[in-house]
């Protein structure tokens, strides 16, 4: 039998891959919704969508479709999650997150010019 003695100096573990993973597709979450919110606030202020193919869905199906869009990429995120070794799949969600995040900040940043 063993037993481990804990000790005041020991440090927590770091986070493992998964736990990075589930934070990271929360963040996925938080990004797209206020990718999402800020672009649909941003169109009723004036605004035009920047991107040309979300421009296009948005044109041809409205809020449908640039929700559709985003279903599709993280759909696609998620089938291609397997692929990845499972200590390099927080880079699928990051992958998301990043330019979701950032679109969200440019957003804002339009917002703040107009409003």
């Amino acid at each position: 039998m063993s037993s481990r003695t804990q000790h005041a100096l020991d440090w927590p573990a770091m986070p493992t891959a998964s736990d990075t993973e589930r934070v990271l597709w929360g963040v996925v979450v938080v990004v797209l919704v206020g990718d999402v919110v800020t672009t649909i606030v941003g169109l009723h202020l004036g605004l035009s969508e920047s991107n040309p193919i979300a421009r296009s869905a948005i044109d041809g199906w409205g809020v449908v479709g640039m929700l559709a869009l985003k279903a599709g990429a993280v759909a696609i995120a998620v089938a291609c999650r397997g692929l990845v070794a499972p200590a390099y799949r927080s880079i699928v969600p990051a992958a998301l997150a990043l330019p979701w995040g950032a679109a969200a900040i440019v957003n804002l940043y339009m917002l703040s010019l107009v409003v």
